[in-house]
C-alpha cells in the first residue's frame, strides 16, 4: 500500500491514459482502476489545469495533455532515443545523399533531437534543440497522423495556434479543417510531405516511428532541394525514390525501441 495514496492514484491515472488509443470517460478510468469516481474527477481537474490531461467537454472524455508529451520528449532528449536514432540517420544520409532529422512531439511543436546533414546540400533552419510548429513540418504531420482523432482535435482546439504560420512567415494549413485533411492523407499513405512551406525551394518527407502501443514516439524526415523547373511527376518520382529507405529506417528505429514495426 502506497504511503502517498493521492500521488499513487495520480500516476496510475496517467499510466492508464497513456495505454489508451484515445480519450476515455472518467467513469471508465474509475472502474478500471477501482478508484472512487469523485477522486478521479478531482485528480483529472488538477491534471487538466497543469496540462497533463485534456478534457473534451463535448464527449465527456479525458486524454493525455501537452505536458505529458513534454515529459515523453524530455526522456527522449536524455539520450535513449537520440542514441538509438543517430547511427540509423547517419546510415540513411549516406545512402540517399540528403539531410535527415529525428523529431519528437512537444505539445503542438516538434523538437529536433537528431540532425544529420548531407554533404553539399543547402543549409537548414532545423537543428538539435530547435522547435517548430508541428502542423507546418513533415515530421510534425507524420507524428500527428498517428494520434487518435479526438486527441488531435483537443491539441488544436484553439484557432490561435494557426496564426504561428503568419508570425513566422511560413506557409501551411490555416485552420483545423485544413490540418485534418493533411493528417488524414498522411495516415492513409503512410508518410507526410511539405514543399517550400518551411524554406523556399526545399521539400521534406516524414515517416512516424511508433512505440509498442502504436503511439507516435518520433518521426524521421528527409529534406531535399526542389528544382524550380520540376513537374508534379518529377516531384512524385523523387518521393518514391526516397520513401523506401526512410520507411525502412523508421521501422528499424521502432524495432529498437521495442515498438511495432
Amino acid at each position: 500500500m502506497s504511503k502517498v495514496p493521492a500521488a499513487d492514484s495520480t500516476l496510475r491515472i496517467l499510466e492508464f491514459l497513456a495505454h489508451q488509443r484515445g480519450p476515455v470517460p472518467a467513469q471508465t478510468i474509475a472502474t478500471a482502476l477501482s478508484l472512487p469516481r469523485s477522486s478521479v474527477y478531482q485528480i483529472l481537474t488538477v491534471l487538466t489545469e497543469r496540462g497533463f490531461a485534456l478534457h473534451i467537454p463535448e464527449e465527456r472524455r479525458y486524454g493525455l495533455g501537452p505536458a505529458a508529451f513534454e515529459l515523453s520528449s524530455s526522456y527522449s532528449r536524455q539520450q535513449p532515443l537520440t542514441r538509438l536514432g543517430a547511427p540509423l540517420l547517419a546510415k540513411l544520409v549516406d545512402h540517399i545523399g540528403e539531410s535527415a532529422h529525428l523529431a519528437v512531439l512537444h505539445g503542438t511543436d516538434v523538437l529536433y533531437v537528431v540532425e544529420e546533414r548531407a554533404a553539399r546540400r543547402p543549409s537548414l533552419i532545423t537543428d538539435v534543440g530547435v522547435r517548430l510548429p508541428a502542423h507546418l513540418t513533415a515530421s510534425g504531420r507524420a507524428l500527428l497522423s498517428a494520434l487518435p482523432p479526438a486527441q488531435l482535435r483537443a491539441l488544436y482546439s484553439d484557432p490561435v495556434v494557426f496564426t504561428q504560420r503568419e508570425e513566422l512567415g511560413l506557409a501551411g494549413p490555416q485552420s483545423y479543417r485544413e490540418l485534418k485533411a493533411l493528417v488524414t492523407q498522411a495516415a492513409q499513405q503512410g508518410y507526410s510531405t511539405e514543399r517550400s512551406e518551411i524554406t523556399d525551394g526545399l521539400a521534406s518527407i516524414g515517416v512516424v516511428v511508433k512505440d509498442h502501443l502504436g503511439w507516435p514516439a518520433a518521426a524521421i524526415a528527409v529534406t531535399y532541394p526542389v528544382p524550380v523547373s520540376a513537374t508534379e511527376e518529377d516531384l512524385q518520382m523523387r518521393v518514391e525514390q526516397l520513401l523506401p529507405e526512410i520507411k525502412t529506417t523508421a521501422q528499424e528505429l521502432s524495432r529498437r525501441i521495442h515498438g511495432a514495426s
